[in-house]
């Protein structure tokens, strides 16, 4: 498994809302109080430090700043981040930096100084246009604080944006979504992520569920959708994800390809691979940010991913992208042989979950559609296999 062949990137969570989404099950806390912006600024610093150490040498390729609302935070917060990643890590020439950020949150002119900051991507939470639709979402933001934020993105020069959209959601019909469609477009963002809600254990839509479209009515909202994307020059390149040419995340596709990532923050998750003992190890942080602020200079919790996981974990990202994944890279991320996974794979062939094209394996139309009916066939009877499945579902 030879390590030079794993890329790797840096996550750091900023785990605080204005408000928390009643669909949302991420990591993230109604701000009450004033924001700890210094003492958690200097927490991330002291996790990454400590934790850099483990990847002495290696290029990172990606930071991505996400949560929570990291727009929350100052761009002189921001920039402290970054300039702690450089201090501690190689990063590469060409670093993709991506800040979260939501549209009720950013004040006039703050873009540029975040691009100042070292920032050069964003990814802005629309979600809709429809007001009615934001107000049954949660959200704190109305459509035109949507696009006055994508006018002052353009105006900094952060032309490469993504914008977040869901569809499925209390009240829409496909005109609806399609009207969503045309008013991300026209803002010309370079990437759209179109996911569809999902109600999630433990949230508050879980204790009372929204009305919703029936699941033929959602599933008629996606191919309508798709087509104008694709006419509009973004290609789908995993389930939820469209990016103009060149423009695709680098950072999640890091992780679909199963490659390496730190992860600094409060809940924040990491993988990393040991070419000397040839094993993978998951890493996490206490979730609840009170506790991460007194402990960030502690190491994280560490977890070998057994071999008996691996083919599992692999497919749950890698069977996100369209065009799938070769045997070779199974191998190299893995160290496994493909007798760990082509059997699996063979089965889902045969139910045109999948298709093969060489060395080759991707997954079908319908196969993205139903990810989660194919990912099942790869769980491995273990007590830690339970509950990841839902993963797969993450945008």
């Amino acid at each position: 498994m030879p390590l030079a062949d794993v890329p790797l990137s840096l996550y750091v969570h900023f785990p605080w809302c204005v408000r928390k989404c009643p669909y949302c099950d991420f990591n993230s806390y109604t701000l009450r109080d004033e924001l700890p912006e210094e003492r958690y600024v200097a927490a991330l610093e002291a996790d990454l430090e400590l934790q850099a150490r483990e990847v002495a040498g290696r290029e990172v390729i990606s930071i991505f700043m996400g949560g929570g609302t990291p727009s929350l935070f100052s761009p002189e917060a921001i920039a402290r981040v970054l300039a702690a990643a450089r201090r501690h890590l190689r990063l590469a020439d060409d670093v993709e930096v991506t800040l979260e950020a939501n549209p009720g949150t950013i004040e006039r002119g703050r873009f540029a100084e975040y691009r100042a900051a070292g920032v050069n991507r964003v990814s802005l939470g629309a979600q809709s246009f429809d007001a009615a639709r934001l107000e049954a979402l949660g959200r704190i933001h109305s459509p035109r604080e949507t696009v006055r934020a994508a006018e002052e993105l353009h105006a900094a020069g952060l032309t490469n944006f993504n914008l977040d959209l869901m569809y499925g959601l209390p009240g829409q019909d496909l005109p609806g979504a399609l009207r969503d469609i045309e008013q991300a477009l026209a803002l010309e963002p370079a990437h759209v992520s179109h996911y569809q809600l999902t109600i999630e254990p433990g949230t508050v839509f879980a204790g009372v569920r929204p009305s919703l479209p029936t699941d033929e009515e959602i599933a008629d909202m996606l191919p309508p959708v798709q087509e104008r994307l694709a006419a509009a020059g973004f290609a789908q390149y995993e389930v939820s994800a469209y990016a103009r040419p060149t423009r695709r995340c680098r950072h999640n596709l890091n992780y679909w390809t199963f490659g390496d990532y730190l992860g600094i923050g409060a809940g924040a998750h990491g993988k990393l691979t040991s070419a000397a003992s040839g094993t993978i190890v998951r890493t996490s942080r206490i979730r609840e940010p009170r506790r991460y602020l007194s402990s960030s200079a502690e190491p994280p919790v560490r977890r070998e991913v057994q071999p008996a996981e691996l083919p599992f974990e692999f497919a749950m990202n890698a069977l996100r992208l369209t065009e799938g994944f070769s045997m070779g890279l199974f191998s190299r991320r893995t160290g496994l042989g493909a007798a760990a996974i082509e059997p699996t794979l063979s089965v889902l062939e045969t139910r045109g979950l999948v298709a093969r094209d060489g060395d080759r394996w991707y997954p079908t139309v319908v196969g993205l559609r139903f990810l989660n009916d194919a990912l099942i066939e790869f769980l491995p009877d273990t007590p830690e296999s339970a509950g990841k499945l839902r993963l797969s579902s993450a945008p």
